[in-house]
């Protein structure tokens, strides 16, 4: 078998496939259109229409390397051969086309003749009552019988969901050879070990599941397969892990020269090196496909990606930002043909660097946090730090389970491994919905049917906004039906449409759909499935039929004021790129005929001098009367000439791009202006942030624009005229009346905390714990959370070892209670955080802060009295007195 690089054996797998008739996809975006999943978790999930029925697929024979992304196992990436959190998936897919002769000869052709693996060391696997894939097996292919296993439904029978499409499959298994055998007697095919590895899944989707068990047969049958290019690597390089393969070893190597490590010296640092390795892939391909750290979701997954190869660096040494030194070798190992890691560079390098030294904040926190606890344990002579505290650490702050033990090793204290585990499990439990099991929550619909029946929708907006056509469909409630009547409302399908559907940020069109007798307002329009303009509708008069022969017309004036706003912000689009940086990436956009708001991606808020370049370069674009050219080419024509792409828009074989000369080049199937200068102006009324990473411009165009330039100067000259000064003063004169009343609201400040603290003996009562710790509790009215914390300052600097919680009622339904510890009472385990948290569940409300000092609120003002009775207990247990 001759040695080829991971590189070499995708372009074989593909050039293969395509020489049996499939069409080449490239691979589809890690976000899926499909609600029941995160990612793309394998490569059947963007062809999962054509299974369900949902969509007829254009060919009936594809193949794909898919990227995809799994987390549910992530906390096995790094300990075993083959767990990783980004993959790419080797598919060959037919619909109703070749079966289960073609897929598993032309497999073994692939493996035996293309790749060159020994036929000896092949090994299928098939469901036990699949008669047909043995005969292929072994009178087609000539497998020996004893080197056929049959294996249950638990093993070799695919469900896509608990209904839907399913059928058995067989696996094509590869001997190793005994040096990767576990050693046990019964070693064998199915054994767990690596020596008999599974490298190819074939799937015949061949029943629907009905609810009640039965398998009834498909009308069409179908391929489905999976092979891990990664997996595959590894027998054709033989090495015994993916790790040591060409697509995973550069990164390696670098990892060991920053760190020093010598890989294969230890299992912690073979672990933090493959972490990282795995890690800086995945979190290089969410990025270039558009996912941004959260809290939430996809983001929060990527967030937790980073976090964790940034720790796992620690573990060996890297106290600095270091994934960026990385990104190079992603670059030169998947950019071809990943062209999004290339056209996304800066954007992803901006947001890598952002999230690692955030996270290097973060995990100071997490420090300072071990730290308190094994103070706090010293003190009450405890030697085992909780596994709800080490899970703690871990999941909000970072910290692994191996730093956590090493911390606590170090300071003679051990770990309840066995507590933090049973925390891990029940966040798993929590994760399940992203597990590689799909369910079939898509599903097919009213809309899906038509199109089947009734073709698409074909649209000639881009020329013309009224037209001639045919009502062909008409829906009400989800179902079909033959008429709505005066009155009703529902959903009209056309022959032909001048009608634009949502798409892309760009709201759908409204007008008016009318025939003798008849008059159809059309409210929005959508594009409920591929190619099918769907119209929703009001019948004013008349009734509406299927097949009755309208005139359809758009509201002209909504789509003009639309246009504008959607060629504006490609003109914004492109100053933000040109004034902020390359970094800048669109997050998404909503286009109507009143504004248009854009999000994208940037870290910090814009000047307002970047504020003014911006607007100052979209209008000198306008005042240029450039006009617009729109040319319809193939994706990586597209690419070729600079358009930019959209993250989450889906493109076909051809797309339209959108140009202004010399300025602006993006793919867009959205309406535009003939020539810039029909935007008339264009003004930004509103910057804000939106999210990690993301920023928001709320914006303008024509005469909503001037609009808003004569409100603001209106405004102006109310306020000279009242305050009768000219333009130039009023400013000036504004910012020197706020100095004065800042001024004035210091002193009145200050007079009230005078007599709040001259108060203070009277006010605040003391008690003292049998460790020598003071607590000082009082409960004021209308006093703000600034003086609260003025008030504890002051207490603070008159006493030692003490815990002081202030409480304030600022309405009948509001009460604010701030808490502070100084040194001596943390050292002692006191945690004004945790203390303020629990007061605050009395008072109905939340909160919490650091050990120092914590603010919270409450909604029961009259349980002020029942939280203070509480408070000795509280601050006893946290301290063990």
């Amino acid at each position: 078998m001759r040695w080829r690089t991971g590189k070499e054996i995708r372009s074989l797998f593909i050039d293969f496939w395509e020489s049996k008739g499939s069409k080449h996809y490239p691979s589809f975006s890690l976000i899926p259109n499909d609600p029941s999943l995160l990612f793309t978790i394998a490569g059947m999930v963007p062809f999962k229409p054509y299974y369900l029925g949902i969509q007829q697929p254009e060919f009936t024979r594809a193949v794909t390397s898919q990227k995809c992304v799994r987390t549910n196992d992530i906390e096995n990436v790094g300990r075993t051969a083959r767990h990783h959190t980004f993959f790419e998936m080797l598919g060959n897919f037919s619909w109703g086309d070749y079966f289960k002769k073609e897929a598993i000869t032309w497999g073994w052709e692939f493996l035996t003749e293309v790749i060159g693996l020994e036929p000896e060391r092949l090994y299928a696997t098939i469901y036990k009552d699949d008669e047909e894939a043995y005969s292929v097996w072994r009178n087609e292919v000539g497998l020996p019988e004893n080197k056929i296993y049959r294996f249950d439904k638990d093993e070799n029978f695919w469900f896509m969901g608990n209904t839907g499409p399913c059928g058995p499959c067989s696996e094509i298994i590869y001997d190793q050879g005994p040096e990767f055998s576990c050693g046990k007697p019964t070693c064998d095919v199915g054994c767990n070990c690596d020596r008999y590895l599974e490298i190819w899944n074939l799937v015949f989707t061949q029943f629907d599941l009905q609810e009640d068990g039965t398998l009834v047969p498909l009308p069409k049958k179908n391929i489905d397969t999976g092979m891990g290019l990664e997996r595959l690597t590894s027998i054709v390089q033989r090495v015994r892990t993916d790790f040591e393969t060409d697509l995973f070893k550069p990164l390696i190597d670098h990892i060991c020269a920053m760190t020093g490590v010598t890989y294969g010296s230890s299992p912690s640092h073979n672990l933090a090196v493959r972490v990282i390795a795995d890690h800086i892939r995945s979190v290089a391909f969410m990025i270039a496909d558009g996912i941004l750290p959260a809290n939430d979701g996809r983001g929060y997954v990527l967030r937790r990606l980073i976090r964790r190869a940034a720790r796992y660096g620690k573990l060996i040494g890297l106290d600095r930002p270091f994934l960026l030194e990385l990104f190079p070798d992603v670059l030169d190992l998947m950019a071809d043909p990943y062209r999004e890691l290339l056209d996304n560079r800066p954007m992803i390098e901006q947001i890598v660097s952002m999230e690692e030294k955030r996270f290097g904040r973060t995990l100071q926190q997490g420090t300072e946090l071990i730290e308190q606890e094994i103070s706090r344990l010293r003190l009450r002579h405890v030697d085992a730090l909780s596994g709800t505290i080490a899970f703690e650490l871990y999941d909000t702050y970072g910290f692994p389970l191996e730093l956590t033990t090493e911390i606590c090793a170090e300071n003679d204290i051990k770990v309840d491994e066995a507590g933090f585990h049973v925390e891990m499990e029940k966040q798993r439990e929590r994760a399940r919905a992203s597990s590689k099991q799909l369910s079939s929550e898509m599903k097919g619909d009213v809309y899906s049917q038509i199109a089947a029946e009734k073709g698409q929708t074909s649209f000639e907006g881009y020329v013309l906004s009224e037209l001639d056509t045919e009502v062909v469909a008409l829906i009400k409630d989800g179902q079909p039906v033959d008429f709505l009547s005066e009155g009703e409302s529902g959903e009209a399908v056309l022959k032909v449409s001048p009608f634009y559907a949502e798409r892309g940020g760009e709201i759908g069109d409204q007008g008016l759909l009318s025939a003798a007798g008849v008059k159809v307002c059309v409210t929005d329009t959508t594009s409920e499935t591929a190619d099918l303009i769907v119209h929703r509708v009001t019948v004013l008069e008349g009734v509406l039929t299927e097949g009755l022969a309208v005139h359809a017309s758009v509201d002209k004036e909504k789509r003009e004021s639309i246009r504008r706003n959607h060629t504006a912000t490609h003109l914004l689009h492109e100053a933000l790129s040109q004034v902020l940086g390359s970094h800048v990436r669109q997050a998404g956009s909503l286009v109507n005929e009143a504004l248009l708001r854009f999000d994208f991606t940037h870290f910090e808020s814009m000047t307002r001098e970047q504020i003014a370049a911006v607007e100052d370069m979209v209008n000198r674009q306008i005042l240029k009367n450039i006009p617009l050219e729109t040319i319809e080419s193939d994706l990586e024509q597209a690419r070729e000439m600079g358009a930019k792409a959209l993250f989450d828009e889906k493109y076909g074989d051809i797309v339209r791009v959108v140009r202004i000369k010399d300025f602006s080049t993006e793919l867009c199937g959205g309406l535009h202006v003939d020539a810039t200068g029909d935007i008339g102006a264009f003004k930004i009324i509103k910057e804000e942030g939106i999210g990690s990473g993301t920023r928001r411009i709320t914006a303008l165009t024509g005469l909503n624009a001037f609009r808003a330039f004569q409100n603001s100067f209106r405004v102006v000259e109310d306020l000279c005229n009242v305050l009768t000064l000219t333009t130039d003063e009023l400013v000036s004169h504004v910012e020197n009346m706020q100095a004065e009343i800042k001024g004035l609201g210091r002193k009145i400040d200050e007079l009230k905390l005078n007599n709040l603290a001259a108060a203070i003996d009277e006010s605040v009562k003391k008690e003292i714990l049998s460790n020598g710790t003071s607590i000082f509790q009082g409960s004021f009215k209308g006093v703000s959370a600034d003086m609260l914390r003025e008030l504890c300052d002051r207490i603070k600097v008159k006493n030692k070892n003490i815990v002081i919680v202030l409480a304030s009622q600022i309405s009948e339904e509001n009460v604010l209670i701030v808490a502070m510890a100084d040194d001596e009472a943390m050292k002692a385990g006191a945690h004004a955080g945790k203390i303020v948290k629990e007061v605050a569940v009395i008072l109905g409300g939340g909160g919490g802060g650091k050990p120092a000092i914590a603010q919270a609120g409450g909604k029961k003002p009259e349980k002020i009295d029942e939280a203070f009775h509480a408070l000795r207990g509280i601050v006893e247990k946290q301290m063990g007195v």
